[in-house]
């Protein structure tokens, strides 16, 4: 991205917005692939890559601000398009004093540069700093949910199905009332094991099963049918079915043959909505992400 960037800054497009058309050109995109976002949605992949190209470019000293959002080639920029280079990347980008002050200024610690982590966000060539920390993100989260999963098979069989209780809760079943949720733990298999109302008269209700599996033991068509059956008994057409482990095929396409609106929740799904709706978690440390508020420089 940082060579067709600045090709077409020297070209005269002084705006990312200028670019995108001939970025997706460029680098043969579909429509639907100029379409694909970022994972938080508020912006295109290529337009998140163009304006982190034109970051570093400007970083280096080889792109100019012109006046809020427009850019020019600098004499820098220049010499080096003269050169006719293959590529451009951050260690063609390490040569300048500049983009060597800048990745100090972003990696510094407790008033020292973090040479290691210098070293990490210059050599890598396709990922952004936003990159960087989805990656890790998703790394921290697939490492929680494993732990997530042993702790909720430290505790009691009682408390497991009051945990899917709360949880359910905080989900916004029972309008996240305390007082419309229920652990019931009938024994048998089938049994139910808590239930949520959704209306005050109880007219509505979600009946609960849950059950704590090893990971390599799945729950099987038998243990739904029962669950089922438990349903029948009660009148109700609407369940969820917990386990830590996961579900065999067997039981879930058994769920296409019978009316009743049975959702099955395995143990990584289990794991991801309970940090999702803070039930059994909480919050270690949170990073801000800020950008320019174009609103405000914007001429009166």
């Amino acid at each position: 991205m940082l060579l067709p960037m600045l090709k077409l800054i020297s070209d005269g497009k002084e705006t990312i917005s200028e670019c995108l058309p001939k970025l997706a050109v460029e680098f043969k995109l579909s429509d639907e692939e100029v379409q694909v976002s970022i994972p938080s949605g508020k912006q295109t992949l290529l337009s998140n890559r163009a304006h982190w190209a034109r970051q570093y470019l400007s970083q280096a000293g080889l792109v100019e601000a012109k006046k809020r959002g427009t850019y020019a080639i600098s004499a820098l920029g220049t010499q080096l398009l003269a050169s006719n280079p293959t590529a451009v990347t951050n260690d063609t980008l390490r040569k300048y004093p500049k983009f060597l002050d800048f990745l100090s200024r972003s990696t510094k610690k407790s008033g020292e540069p973090n040479e290691a982590s210098i070293e990490v966000l210059s050599n890598s060539s396709a990922a952004t700093p936003e990159d960087s920390i989805a990656n890790a993100h998703a790394q921290l989260e697939a490492a929680l949910v494993a732990d997530l999963l042993a702790a909720v098979q430290t505790i009691t069989p009682t408390r497991f199905e009051q945990l899917i209780v709360d949880l359910l809760l905080a989900m916004g079943y029972g309008g996240g009332d305390r007082s419309m949720g229920e652990r019931i733990g009938k024994s048998g298999d089938g049994g139910i094991d808590g239930i949520i109302n959704e209306d005050a008269l109880g007219l509505d209700a979600v009946y609960i099963q849950a059950k704590r599996y090893a990971p390599d033991s799945k729950v099987g068509r038998p243990a739904l049918q029962a669950f089922v059956g438990s349903l029948t008994g009660e009148g109700a057409n609407k369940g969820v079915f917990v386990t830590t482990s996961d579900f065999s095929k067997e039981a879930r396409d058994y769920l296409n043959k019978v009316q009743h609106r049975i959702v099955l929740i395995n143990g990584d799904r289990l794991a991801r909505l309970m940090i999702q709706h803070e039930v059994g978690v909480r919050a270690r440390k949170t990073y801000v992400l800020r950008s320019v508020d174009e609103d405000y420089f914007s001429e009166f």
